[in-house]
């Protein structure tokens, strides 16, 4: 997958710079059509060839929630929420999170599973430039439906930044919304991650260098047996990520994250989880 958006990245270059270069106009900073904007076709096409993918306009499978203007542009709260739950009949396979200007507009490809009792992205992101910020969903029939949300923010790719102690490097922790763990409907949970997620394209303001790209670059979450929710991610994740996800818990067991780094580093995490209960946070790894 992350070749795929390493491709992306190639492929569409081109066109960013010949964009970049005049072809977008003089209202290139007022919100253009997301489904006409000239960042979207060469996105569009190189990402997913000749599909047909529908821009759902009145949000009837998904919307892409974040703030208009960001406080900070390298760490800009985005969540894209699915309208219907997972069932048997009709389930998302996977959402792709792309920010249009970014230099890498790809910062996650998140996929799911029916067990997750809710398809559900939600994070935060490093923006570059003014842009949509779009959600491509992919249906279990293959239906791939599309929904956008126009962000201000400048720099967060490029933000000045002080390299953090590596200390807790990997270190995570659960939490939960809700008192309890619902067994009748699916338990929002949050996973926050100790990690640099260093952009590469930085400079450290101590060193005056720019250090090396390094970041999560694949998530796993397990419930039980099954795997819940998984992400190849890319740089534009911010620092010390945190993800929001959810569990359809039906007994206890074991709800398990495995992250693995830029560096080939592996982390994981597992607690205990049973329905009727609050997550359990001592003892924890």
């Amino acid at each position: 997958m992350l070749k795929s958006i390493f491709r992306v990245l190639l492929a569409t270059s081109v066109a960013f710079a010949l964009l970049s270069s005049g072809l977008a106009g003089a209202n290139e900073r007022a919100e253009p059509d997301a489904e006409k904007s000239e960042y979207w076709p060469p996105i569009k096409k190189n990402m997913f060839g000749d599909r047909a993918v529908t821009y759902d306009r009145d949000n009837k499978y998904l919307a892409v929630y974040s703030p208009i203007r960001a406080d900070d542009a390298s760490s800009v709260p985005i969540m894209v929420r699915m309208r219907n739950p997972q069932s048997e009949k009709e389930w998302v396979k996977r959402v792709w999170l792309i920010a249009d200007r970014n230099p890498v507009p790809v910062p996650g490809v998140f996929n799911f599973s029916k067990e997750a009792g809710l398809a559900h992205v939600e994070t935060r992101i490093r923006l570059e430039d003014m842009m949509h910020v779009r959600a491509v969903a992919e249906m279990n029939d293959g239906r791939l439906f599309m929904a956008a949300r126009w962000v201000k923010a400048f720099g967060g790719c490029t933000a000045p930044f002080y390299i953090a102690s590596t200390k807790n490097l990997g270190k995570m922790k659960f939490r939960t919304e809700d008192d309890v763990i619902s067994s009748e409907a699916p338990s929002k949970i949050q996973l926050m991650i100790s990690h640099p997620n260093v952009s590469g394209l930085a400079m450290d303001q101590l060193t005056k260098s720019v250090p090396e790209a390094y970041y999560i670059k694949h998530l796993s979450v397990t419930y039980g047996e099954k795997e819940v929710m998984s992400a190849d991610i890319d740089a534009s994740i911010s620092e010390n990520p945190v993800f929001y996800f959810y569990v359809r818990a039906d007994k206890r067991a074991k709800l398990q994250a495995h992250i693995v780094d830029t560096k080939d580093l592996k982390f994981e995490k597992t607690i205990d989880i049973e329905p009727g209960k609050p997550i359990e946070l001592s003892g924890a790894s």
